[in-house]
């Protein structure tokens, strides 16, 4: 028999999250995992397999070890800085970084595995203080975390088997406003740590070796 939907009159009301409901199947939970940090519970199979995308509770984002991306692994990211002011952060210079790709293979994980992706090299900009120091490490652990980027279309050229950016927004000019991917944004910095975090890259882990294995 199926069961009566919660929402018609009269329908018991389905159990919410903690009360033998699995959000990720709709479903009641069956052989029941609990996530210890934040005692959110799961289908143990439903949970299992989020684990494998990422390792984050999907109801707060508590993050169970390291969130390892699909970043080509044969990339570098160098970082200079020279005496450029940048429009919104006149009293400092400014942060290069380079990122550059050779083209590759694609891995399993990626759109086409087996089949070649373009090579690339980007450049981005931060401040030269406080605070674009604190990005600064933040995108360098992403980095190494292969968050960063990762193979797939390109949303400007529609360029397929090419490597993107990954939700992690990086200014590409140094002016021209936010509409340029450039200074002034004043808002900027703030934004993008919280992309991080949605990552689980935060300024505790910063310190910590990185599982590649995650």
């Amino acid at each position: 028999m199926s069961k009566v939907n919660a929402s018609l009159p009269g329908g018991p009301r389905s159990p919410g999250p903690g009360e033998g409901h699995c959000i990720i199947c709709m479903d009641d939970i069956v052989e029941k995992r609990t996530l210890e940090k934040c005692m959110h519970s799961f289908c143990a199979s439903c949970i299992s397999e989020v684990f494998k995308v990422k390792p984050a509770c999907p109801i707060c984002n508590t993050f169970y070890g390291a969130y390892v991306g699909m970043q080509p692994q044969n990339g570098s990211m160098e970082v200079t800085r020279n005496w450029e002011r940048l429009p919104g952060f006149e009293s400092c210079g400014t942060i290069v970084i380079d990122y550059r790709f050779p083209a590759g293979i694609q891995e399993a994980g990626h759109p086409n595995p087996g089949r070649r992706y373009a090579g690339t090299s980007r450049r981005a900009f931060l401040p030269a203080n406080t605070e674009g120091e604190r990005v600064l490490r933040l995108l360098r652990r992403a980095f190494d975390q292969r968050l960063l980027f990762t193979v797939g279309t390109s949303a400007t050229t529609g360029l397929s088997n090419v490597i993107t950016w990954n939700d992690v927004h990086h200014k590409t000019n140094m002016q021209g406003g936010p509409q340029c991917f450039g200074y002034p944004d004043p808002g900027y910095l703030l934004r993008v740590q919280d992309e991080l975090r949605s990552k689980g890259v935060t300024e505790d882990v910063v310190s910590k070796p990185v599982d590649r294995e995650s």
